[in-house]
C-alpha cells in the first residue's frame, strides 16, 4: 500500500503545481487617444489584479497575477513618445506569480481599470483606461481648430485658416464648387442652388468606424475595416474644412478605440448639425457589392440585411472593450419623441441625398436610404446618416478601398451629397457659436 500512497501523494503534488501556475499573458498594446490612453493585457485567463494611484510624482501601479515572459516585458517599448499620459513604464517580478507595472504619468490622470469577457477573436483582456482629471470639451477644441479664441461672434469667414471664397447666393445658377475645383463624376448631375439663409457655418462630424482594440471587418487581402474608414474619413475631414461656410470634426483621429455613445455625445457637445459615419461592409458571400446609406429607425430595420448590419455595428462595444461601469443616456432608450421623428425624417433626406451622388462613383448595393436600430446614429437631434462605402469582403471592392484616388472620388460624393442636402435643407442656428 505505501507505494500506492507515495503515487497519490506525488500526484497530488504535481496537481498543486500546476494549479499555482500563473497566467500567460498573449498579447500586450498601448493605444494613445488625444482624450485617453488604453494598455490592453490579453491572456487565455481572467487576470487577477489590483491598481492604485501614487502622487508627487504621478504614477500608476498594477500588480497583476502573470508570468513576467518576454510578451508582458515587451510592454515598455509600446509606449510612444508622444502619448499623452504615460511617459514610461516599469515593470519587475513583485512576488511569486505577481508582476508589478508602475506606470510614469506625465500628468494626473484618472484609471478605470476592468476586464472582459473573450469576444471575436480575442480571450480575455484586461484593460486599463487612463483617463484625464477633466475631461476636455470638444467645444471649446473646436473653438481652438477654427482660430476663435473663444470669441462666438466671430463670423464663419474670420474662422477659416484661409480667406474664404466671396459666395454670391443671390446667383440663381451658382452651384457649390467640390473642393478641388473638379465634378465628382464624370456623370452630370442637376445644378444645385443653394438658398440665401444656408450662408451660416455648418458643422460636420464624420465618425471613422471602428478603430483600436475594435478592427471591424478584414478583407480578404488583410486589410482592415478601421484603417479604410479613417483614411477616407481624414480625406472627407480636409474636403469640407475647404468648403466655404463649413467644417469639419473628427471622432477619432488616429487608430484608437471609442465606445459609440462618446461618439453620439462629441457630436452633441460641439452642437453639430450633420453626423455621418463611414464603413466598409463586410457580408457572408463575397461577391456582395455596391455602397449603402443607412438612417437609424424607430420601427425595425427595413431588411433583413439592414437588421443584420446594425448587430455587427453595434457589438462595436463588446469587441472595443467597453466598462459594465459605463452607462449612456442615449443608447439606454429606445427612441424618445416628435423631435426624434423629425430628425430621422432629416437623417432620411440627408441620406438619399448622399446617395444619389454614391451612385455617380458606383454600384448600389440598394437605391433607396435603409433603416436600423443603429447606436451611433441616436443622436435625438442631429441628422445622421451611416456610409457603408462597399464591401470590404468583395476582393475587388477591397482593393478599390485602398486606393487614395478611389477613397478620394467617396469623399467628393459626400461632400456633394451634404451640399445638395443643404441646398433643400439649410441648417437653422443652434447658438451663437454657429451663427453667422
Amino acid at each position: 500500500m505505501k507505494p500506492l500512497r507515495h503515487l497519490f501523494l506525488l500526484c497530488g503534488l504535481l496537481l498543486g503545481t500546476a494549479t499555482l501556475a500563473a497566467p500567460v499573458v498573449s498579447s500586450v498594446r498601448i493605444w494613445p487617444a488625444p482624450d485617453y490612453t488604453r494598455v490592453t493585457l490579453e491572456s487565455k485567463q481572467p487576470l487577477k489584479h489590483n491598481g492604485f494611484v501614487l502622487k508627487n510624482p504621478d504614477r500608476l501601479v498594477l500588480d497583476v497575477e502573470a508570468d513576467l515572459d518576454d510578451t508582458l516585458a515587451s510592454l515598455p517599448g509600446k509606449v510612444a513618445t508622444d502619448d499623452p499620459y504615460i511617459k514610461l513604464v516599469r515593470i519587475s517580478k513583485f512576488k511569486t506569480n505577481t508582476v508589478r507595472l508602475v506606470f510614469d504619468l506625465k500628468a494626473e490622470a484618472k484609471p478605470n481599470i476592468f476586464v472582459t469577457p473573450p469576444v471575436g477573436d480575442y480571450g480575455y483582456r484586461l484593460v486599463m483606461d487612463l483617463n484625464p482629471t477633466v475631461a476636455p470639451d470638444p467645444l471649446m477644441l473646436l473653438l481652438g481648430k477654427d482660430g476663435q479664441g473663444g470669441d462666438s461672434s466671430t463670423t464663419p469667414e474670420q474662422s477659416k485658416s484661409e480667406p474664404a471664397k466671396e459666395v454670391d447666393t443671390q446667383a440663381k445658377d451658382w452651384v457649390p464648387p467640390l473642393s478641388n475645383g473638379a465634378p465628382s463624376s464624370s456623370k452630370k448631375t442637376a445644378p444645385v442652388k443653394m438658398r440665401p439663409d444656408s450662408n451660416r457655418l455648418v458643422t460636420v462630424v464624420i465618425d471613422a468606424g471602428h478603430g483600436g482594440e475594435d478592427p471591424g471587418a478584414r478583407g480578404a487581402s488583410g486589410s482592415y475595416e478601421k484603417n479604410i474608414t479613417l483614411a477616407i474619413a481624414l480625406t472627407l475631414n480636409s474636403k469640407l474644412d475647404n468648403e466655404p461656410n463649413m467644417r469639419a470634426v473628427l471622432t477619432r483621429e488616429g487608430d484608437y478605440f471609442i465606445p459609440l455613445g462618446q461618439r453620439v455625445e462629441k457630436a452633441r457637445r460641439v452642437q453639430a448639425d450633420l453626423f455621418v459615419s463611414i464603413h466598409a461592409d463586410a457580408f457572408i458571400r463575397p461577391d456582395a457589392r455596391g455602397s449603402s446609406v443607412f438612417a437609424v429607425s424607430e420601427r425595425g430595420a427595413t431588411s433583413t440585411a439592414a437588421r443584420w448590419l446594425a448587430k455587427q455595428e453595434n457589438a462595436a462595444d463588446l469587441i472595443g472593450g467597453v466598462s459594465l461601469k459605463q452607462k449612456d443616456p442615449y443608447l439606454a432608450r429606445t427612441l424618445l419623441d416628435l423631435s426624434q421623428t423629425a430628425t430621422i425624417n432629416d437623417s432620411l433626406r440627408l441620406g438619399k441625398a448622399v446617395l444619389r451622388e454614391m451612385g455617380s462613383i458606383g454600384t448600389l448595393h440598394r437605391g433607396m436610404v435603409e433603416q436600423a436600430g443603429f447606436a451611433v446614429l441616436k443622436a435625438p437631434d442631429i441628422p445622421s446618416i451611416l456610409v457603408e462605402t462597399a464591401f470590404i469582403s468583395n476582393p475587388e471592392e477591397e482593393a478599390r478601398l485602398t486606393d487614395a484616388n478611389y477613397q478620394a472620388k467617396l469623399a467628393d460624393g459626400i461632400v456633394a451629397g451634404i451640399r445638395r442636402y443643404l441646398s433643400n435643407n439649410p441648417a437653422l442656428a443652434k447658438s451663437k457659436l454657429a451663427a453667422n
